[in-house]
């Protein structure tokens, strides 16, 4: 919920021309992609690009989900405006378009690093424990 706040936040008070957040939000983005893959989620085409363009180039892979709307009726609640969990099934995506909700019109992205912030064993260079993930990608999203 304080990522929502975040994200709501700063597409009122920043006004940016586009958003991109970073979380280990999702176990079942683990499941999904393990380790080894970021998932991202995004609302534009044009900043998804640029994103994945990053990913090549660092070296950090990310796989695009969607966002689909008809698993937003999951997200339904009787008792609050909306519900932050939505169910067993496709749960990053039903978080990620959770997240939607709060950022409005401007373009944004969702990199769910759940699986990629931490490796389980070295591989090659890259040490065991936490990876950094996203740092070399936004770097390469920004220059």
């Amino acid at each position: 919920l304080i990522l929502a706040d975040a994200l709501a936040y700063a597409s009122k008070h920043l006004k940016p021309t586009r958003l991109v957040d970073l979380a280990t939000l999702t176990g079942a983005m683990l499941i999904a992609l393990g380790h080894e893959v970021t998932g991202m989620m995004a609302s534009d085409d044009t900043l998804a690009e640029d994103l994945l363009k990053a990913g090549e180039k660092s070296g950090e892979r990310l796989c695009r989900l969607p966002l689909i709307p008809e698993l937003r009726a999951d997200l339904k609640s009787d008792i609050a405006d909306i519900n932050n969990v939505g169910g067993r099934e496709a749960g990053s995506i039903k978080a990620a378009l959770f997240l939607q909700e709060f950022v409005g019109d401007v373009p944004w992205a969702h990199l769910d690093i759940a699986g990629s912030a931490y490796r389980p064993a070295e591989k090659g260079y890259l040490p065991k424990h936490a990876t950094g993930v996203g740092v070399r990608l936004l770097m390469d999203l920004l220059a």
